[in-house]
């Protein structure tokens, strides 16, 4: 075991606090990672603050992991010593399913492993980025392309993936109109994935305050949700709507906006259950969708892609502590567009 610093929270709804974790020695396909930078994800906040359910503490979050090789185990063919790459949301998986074996490990029916607040296959609880190391099975990591810098790539091993899946599940592309609804950490990336796939790309958010930002990221067009005109004059527009906020939304209203056979597809999780009247699916033929993730496979296709377009995430470098205040400001939507942690700090 190899004693490491990290930022952990040691109950529900307590502040961060620097503190020492157990790592794993590196088993045979185990990848030893120095880890660079990490991303704050909202999604750490929900666990944190247990709003997804009863989580495990302490947690040491983080699932936009960056860094560089600096051990592998005897067995490991994928990766060696120096080389860059990721780490996402999942760290193992039952690798015998029938989507696992489809390379759908996010979907594995025999029960996937979070990067953080999970148990491993040995029994111990995984612990995530917001660290200095991290100990990964081969198959769970990713490399990442010489063209991305690992700060801006970091959070792409959560909100790019988040993202792309079901832009490119859905069919986005030429010829394809496509609403990103909320202009955060998940929507900008979804703006310039959209724009980089060739789909012509609205924004939809509350106010026009980031309209200047969601065009120079990729976006054709901006309205405000706020003003009741917005549904009106985009009713039957879109072929796809992707939802990254984390709030309950009025989806019948959204449903309005797509045409026949369209699809509303959600990657925020609200905390909170949604009502939905079905007419405003059966009219029109519509789908309500959800996506998580996406596989390991799919993940570095999404780098790549992401490389191969100069794409990374609008990031601000911050401390670790600097860690709470940051929490407090992307619960206030006050960040353009993902923290990242500098992990020589913690």
């Amino acid at each position: 075991m190899t004693t490491v610093a990290a930022y952990a929270v040691p109950a529900a709804k307590a502040p961060l606090e620097r503190t020492t974790i157990k790592r794993r020695e590196v088993r045979e396909f185990d990848v030893l990672i120095d880890i660079k930078f990490a991303g704050i994800c909202h999604s750490d906040i929900h666990q944190a603050q247990e709003g997804w359910g009863e989580a495990i503490f302490p947690m040491v979050p983080g699932h936009e992991i960056a860094g560089v090789v600096s051990e592998v185990g005897s067995g490991v063919t994928k990766f060696a010593v120096g080389d860059r790459v990721g780490v996402g949301c999942l760290v193992d998986s039952c690798r015998e399913c029938e989507n696992c074996k489809a390379g759908l490990e996010q979907h594995c029916t025999g029960g996937n492993v979070g990067t953080y607040n999970a148990i491993g296959k040995d029994g111990e609880p995984t612990y995530g980025g917001y660290s200095e190391k991290v100990v990964v099975d081969e198959n769970f990591v990713v490399g990442i392309p010489e063209g991305l810098s690992l700060d801006v790539a970091a959070p792409l091993l959560c909100a790019g993936i988040t993202t792309y899946s079901p832009l490119r599940h859905w069919g986005a592309g030429p010829g394809k109109k496509v609403a990103v609804i909320g202009l955060g950490g998940l929507g900008h990336m979804g703006v310039k994935i959209a724009h980089a796939l060739g789909a012509e790309v609205t924004v939809l958010s509350q106010s026009l305050r980031k309209k200047d930002d969601g065009l120079k990221l990729g976006a054709d067009h901006y309205y405000a949700t706020s003003d009741p005109k917005t549904f009106q004059e985009l009713a039957g527009t879109f072929d796809i709507i992707l939802s990254t906020v984390s709030a309950p939304l009025d989806f019948g209203a959204y449903l309005s906006l797509l045409k026949t056979g369209g699809a509303l597809v959600n990657v925020g999780a609200p905390e909170e259950p949604i009502a939905l009247n079905l007419f405003s699916l059966i009219g029109g033929n519509k789908t309500l969708a959800g996506s998580m993730i996406g596989g390991i496979a799919e993940t570095q296709e999404m780098l790549d892609f992401c490389a191969a377009h100069g794409l990374g995430s609008e990031i601000e470098l911050i401390e670790a502590s600097q860690i709470n205040e940051a929490y407090d400001r992307v619960v206030s939507s006050d960040v353009r567009y993902r923290f990242v942690i500098d992990t020589a700090t913690i």
